[in-house]
């Protein structure tokens, strides 16, 4: 490079350092949007469980799909868009496709005979199960959070191989296992809330490695990557 090449390029890099110097990222604080999400998830768990049982009548499906729908379904999505906004996988992408998995199970026991099978459901839920261990991967920390969506996996999966072989005893293992992912999502629910509130009674949560950093690391270390994230930088 020649010296009048350089001599052009020296003002524009010295702009550009005061132009960098001079940009201002705005952060703006959230609740915790996991607590929300986990008792939205225990309603419509415990509700289809509770038909897969037999504790309530066939008769009642479509009620337990409509209360899903108007109740589960959009708090949970409130929930994502407050989790994308604080860049957290589990509660953006992870509770936006749990919302969805819980629309289709509701708009399909809506759309169908009491007490019905759909292979082509059972087929859609056994993809949504894989897909939910994508946002797990990246919880980096949270387990008991990852624990909550590997649960809705297994029970999606589950309810997934009953619609395909229409075999009770796949309904009733499904329903257990509902039941059960109800008790883990308000057992996280409780947590999270304790721990947002800064409670003096805290329940454990089982947060490992970079689950522990925001509680640990000064303001300074945790945004220390910010301009390099989703949002800020200036391609996806």
């Amino acid at each position: 490079m020649t010296e009048a090449e350089q001599g052009e390029r020296a003002p524009h890099a010295e702009s550009r350092r005061t132009h960098l110097q001079q940009t201002r990222v705005m952060l703006r604080p959230t609740g915790n949007p996991l607590p929300l999400a986990f008792m939205a998830l225990a309603i419509a768990t415990v509700g289809f469980s509770a038909l897969q049982l037999g504790i309530v009548a066939p008769a009642e499906e479509h009620l337990i799909a409509l209360a899903v729908l108007v109740l589960t379904v959009p708090l949970q999505l409130l929930s994502s868009v407050i989790g994308f906004g604080a860049r957290d996988p589990i509660a953006g992408t992870g509770m936006a496709m749990v919302s969805g998995v819980w629309a289709m199970i509701a708009v399909s026991t809506l759309l169908s005979p009491p007490g019905s099978s759909s292979p082509a459901l059972g087929i859609l839920l056994q993809v949504a199960a894989v897909a939910l261990l994508v946002p797990v991967a990246a919880s980096r920390g949270k387990v008991l959070a990852s624990m909550v969506l590997v649960g809705s996996a297994i029970r999606f999966s589950v309810t997934g191989i009953s619609h395909l072989s229409s075999t009770p005893a796949w309904e009733v293992a499904a329903g257990i296992l509902g039941m059960l992912l109800g008790a883990l999502a308000l057992y996280a629910a409780l947590g999270f809330e304790l721990e947002e509130s800064a409670h003096p009674v805290q329940l454990p949560l089982t947060r490992r490695k970079a689950g522990l950093e925001p509680f640990r690391d000064s303001l300074e270390e945790q945004v220390d990557q910010i301009a390099s994230e989703a949002g800020v930088r200036r391609q996806l």
